[in-house]
């Protein structure tokens, strides 16, 4: 495979709303990339005439990929891993795995999506789990927090290759050097928090990792952390609290400007600030959640997304994989746990 290209597979059939948002979203994104392939995979009936409608503008560069089946945003990961091996998602991760594409894209179901990947793909070695990372707006731009729900219950261990994965993301990625890792608990004195975020808390200090200790929630939004890590139950709880406040602020806002007719005419003269607030805290372009662990690139889109969050979705993607994430996690967990050398007789 070229260097210089990048190939991804699109579950076109995931989430909400199907091919009606993949579609939008691969066009826009092969616009602006001209080194991007894209493999749209699903329903031959529905995808076929999509990439003859494309093909004067892209050619090769827009491909699909027949699939027969559809995992339900509802199924069980169980179920979809057993019984839907020839699902849009399933096939993607497979073009993965056979080396077809560089990564997957899905805003298909997260329980499956982690199974299936997980299940094809394998782990990174030293990582017992995938975990679930994404950005969360911060004063510093942004923080990386994981795990947001793969793993509701987490050894010690797993929370510090959590440390270990994130700080690897945020370095390849976005050139963050040296990433400060906090634990997420509930204080910051080493008395606090149950046992296993306290022994996780000595593993982290015995690291090479640049760890800060632990934070609090309100941390995840200062300047003065890169990553934070959470088992995926808290780390779940934290990112629904985080975009149910986002939406009720956003709202609030909105009725205060429509309140009276002289608060609507400070919304016009505010329009400009309004417009670049909402730009900044715009969660479609957030999204694309890293499953990271695996030995391959997949990244999750919101379920709900619309083709501009897709979109971002799509250019997390083409990131990990031109800054070949999988490789560098596996770097940086060797540098925490250095092979004894092997001597001759």
């Amino acid at each position: 495979m070229n260097n210089n290209i990048v190939t991804i597979a699109l579950d076109a059939m995931g989430g909400d709303h199907g091919p009606g948002m993949v579609v939008p979203a691969a066009v826009a994104m092969l616009q602006k990339n001209p080194f991007l392939h894209i493999i749209l995979v699903g329903k031959s009936e529905v995808l076929e005439s999509v990439v003859q409608r494309h093909h004067a503008t892209f050619g090769a560069r827009l491909v699909f990929q027949a699939a027969s089946q559809q995992v339900l945003m509802d199924e069980l990961p169980s179920q979809a891993l057993r019984g839907k091996k020839d699902s849009s998602m399933r096939v993607a991760i497979n073009l993965v795995k056979a080396g077809t594409a560089d990564a997957c894209v899905s805003a298909g179901n997260t329980g499956a999506l982690m199974a299936t990947a997980r299940f094809v793909l394998k782990t990174v070695a030293g990582i017992d789990r995938p975990a679930i990372c994404a950005l969360i707006p911060s004063h510093g731009g942004h923080t990386h927090m994981l795990d947001l729900g793969a793993n509701a219950d987490c050894t010690p261990e797993q929370l510090f290759q959590f440390g270990v994965m994130g700080s690897a993301l945020a370095n390849a990625v976005y050139h963050i050097d040296s990433p400060r890792v906090g634990l997420l608990n509930i204080g910051e004195e080493e008395i606090k928090g149950i046992e296993k975020v306290r022994e996780a808390a000595k593993l982290f200090a015995a690291s090479h990792l640049h760890y800060i200790g632990f934070v609090e929630g309100n941390d995840i939004f200062s300047k003065d952390v890169d990553v934070v890590v959470a088992d995926g139950f808290v780390g779940n709880v934290a990112l629904k609290t985080i975009e149910g406040l986002a939406r009720m602020i956003s709202e609030y806002i909105r009725q205060e400007f429509r309140r009276t007719a002289f608060t609507r005419l400070l919304a016009l003269a505010a329009l400009p600030v309004l417009h670049s607030l909402k730009r900044r805290l715009d969660p479609r372009y957030y999204n694309g959640a890293s499953l990271l662990g695996l030995k391959g690139v997949v990244v999750k889109s919101h379920g709900g997304s619309d083709s501009v969050a897709f979109a971002s979705a799509i250019r997390v993607a083409i990131l990990e994989v031109q800054n070949q994430v999988p490789q560098r996690i596996s770097r940086l967990l060797e540098q925490q746990f250095p092979q004894p050398q092997v001597h001759g007789e």
